[in-house]
């Protein structure tokens, strides 16, 4: 290992990688396995997440390829070369509100999540306002040591999921699983259009590809990191589903943590794995946070860049406070997710799509030399 390797402020495909299946892998995951089996019939939702992994992974790889076209440039400055400096404000906008969308999500998910199982007697209002200073506090350092932040916690979010399941083997019942291939076409797309909100995430490489030490790697990274959701998610589907049966799953509303709870450990040394489980998550998904707010903040910056970093985490803090505080329960919660979920993929991925094909036809691209 060469003296001193972290010092620099670049990234490389690994960092990237794991950035992005840090962004995917959120709070989704918790719940994944109840909205896709309200959807579905038996067992047959791992075919609506594997399909809906396929999809993502292939618009994962296409929208990498847009910043790799541009190495050095905020997704402000290159759109603004493709489309006018107004247009160009408005699509950077728009991800800007998906960020602050996505970053609030995540906030009230943990605070419903955190009074449910561990601070019952904590108002959510607290639990959210803590969580969301601590991510304001960790994006206002430097951009990045949020990734080496991710470098640190992914591996440990892994392990942890690994060690539900495999934990579980003696509670998997093969029975739960049948009959298979019962849904029909409809309620198989019903479930791929849940699973897609779970799955949102990759847009991260626009955010830090700038940061890249060869941003023409950034499609192999990108692709690399989405290998993680797309495995994961329907592996925990169908354990869930083994362990639980297909109408037990549906009226649980965190089946991933209650499979944790399942656990028991020969010795009775560690009675209670669901939290360290959720412990591990906790810091998965304060690592989604960071990297939302960052993207936000980022692309402020690029827009304005006489207003330091600082001074947009305090403005946009209250704001994602109060949206993240309009819910008055999971259902309302549920729905502000959705239609965040659908701003993301106006936002962050048509929009930057559509900007690739203009790029490609007229052939606009820069090369680091000149920047």
């Amino acid at each position: 290992m060469k003296s001193f390797e972290y010092g620099d402020m670049e990234i490389g495909s690994k960092e990237m990688a794991v950035a992005i299946a840090s962004k995917v892998i959120g709070v989704g995951i918790l719940s994944l396995p109840r909205t896709v089996g309200e959807a579905t019939q038996s067992s047959d939702g791992w075919i609506s997440i594997l399909l809906s992994g396929l999809i993502a992974l292939g618009a994962a790889w296409l929208l990498a390829l847009l910043p790799a076209r541009f190495p050095r440039l905020s997704y402000y400055e290159y759109a603004a070369l493709l489309v006018s400096k107004p247009v160009a404000q408005l699509f950077t906008w728009l991800f800007i509100f998906y960020c602050l969308g996505f970053v609030a999500y995540e906030i009230r998910a943990i605070a419903d999540i955190s009074k449910q199982y561990i601070f019952n007697q904590t108002p959510v209002e607290v639990i959210a306002l803590m969580f969301l200073l601590i991510i304001q506090y960790a994006v206002s350092g430097k951009r990045i040591g949020i990734i080496r932040l991710n470098m640190l916690f992914f591996p440990l979010s892994m392990v942890v999921t690994v060690l539900a399941i495999v934990l579980n083997f003696d509670n998997f019942e093969l029975n739960n699983l049948k009959p298979m291939f019962v849904t029909d076409w409809r309620g198989i797309g019903k479930g791929m259009f849940e699973t897609i909100f779970s799955l949102l995430g990759f847009d991260t490489v626009l955010i830090y590809a700038a940061l890249m030490q060869r941003p023409e790697q950034a499609s192999k990274a990108v692709v690399a990191g989405m290998i993680f959701p797309v495995v994961l998610y329907p592996l925990i589907y169908l354990y869930c589903i083994a362990v639980f049966s297909h109408e037990g799953v549906t009226q649980i509303i965190y089946p991933t943590i209650e499979l944790a709870k399942e656990i028991t450990i020969p010795g009775q040394f560690f009675e209670r794995f669901e939290s360290l489980f959720f412990i591990i998550w906790n810091m998965a998904i304060f690592n989604t946070g960071c990297l939302a707010m960052d993207g936000a903040a980022s692309f402020l910056q690029s827009m304005y860049r006489g207003v330091r970093k600082i001074t947009w985490l305090c403005i946009l803090g209250p704001l994602i406070y109060l949206v993240a505080m309009l819910g008055q329960n999971i259902v309302e919660n549920a729905f502000m997710g959705t239609i965040n979920a659908l701003m993301g993929i106006a936002g962050a991925i048509l929009i930057p799509l559509l900007l690739l094909v203009i790029a490609s036809l007229r052939g606009v691209r820069t090369n680091e030399t000149n920047h």
